[in-house]
């Protein structure tokens, strides 16, 4: 018996010619955590029984109501996010609500990028994830289905 690996040809598609398919998640009212957890997975490709760890296998993802994403417990306003431009007295500590005010789309890629691998194939796949803060969004072409959520 002979293990399958898919093969990825240059144009995002399997060589069987099977595109990619996308899909939607809506965020209205969802914890973070699962949204990213859900949106990391079908990114990956995990949810296939095709799934190979070292190839992109994985379909687009668009998660729309970004701004509208829950935090649990105190979250909100009690975590520290930092970042660091390298130089003396760069560091920027913020709150989830900070972020929220100015991009609310960054707290889901952030929760996203978190759970996908720290390499090349992490970035080709966070490429795939498309993050809007409204319910509007300019993929409705491609004809996303909807995800949910467990």
């Amino acid at each position: 018996m002979k293990t399958y690996l898919p093969k990825i040809d240059k144009l995002n598609r399997t060589v069987d010619e099977q595109p990619r398919k996308w899909h939607i998640i809506d965020a209205d009212g969802a914890v973070l955590g699962k949204v990213a957890t859900k949106a990391a997975d079908v990114l990956r490709g995990k949810n296939k029984p095709t799934f190979t760890p070292h190839l992109d296998t994985g379909d687009f993802v668009v998660v729309i109501n970004a701004e509208k994403v829950v935090l649990t417990g105190k979250k909100e306003t009690e975590k520290v996010m930092t970042t660091y431009s390298g130089y003396r007295g760069g560091l920027k500590k913020f709150s989830p609500a900070d972020v929220r005010a100015k991009h609310p789309e960054r707290l889901v890629e952030k929760a996203v990028k978190g759970m996908i691998p720290r390499n090349r194939l992490g970035r080709q796949i966070f490429k795939k994830l498309k993050v809007y803060a409204g319910s509007d969004h300019p993929h409705k072409a491609q004809a996303p289905a909807a995800l949910e959520l467990a």
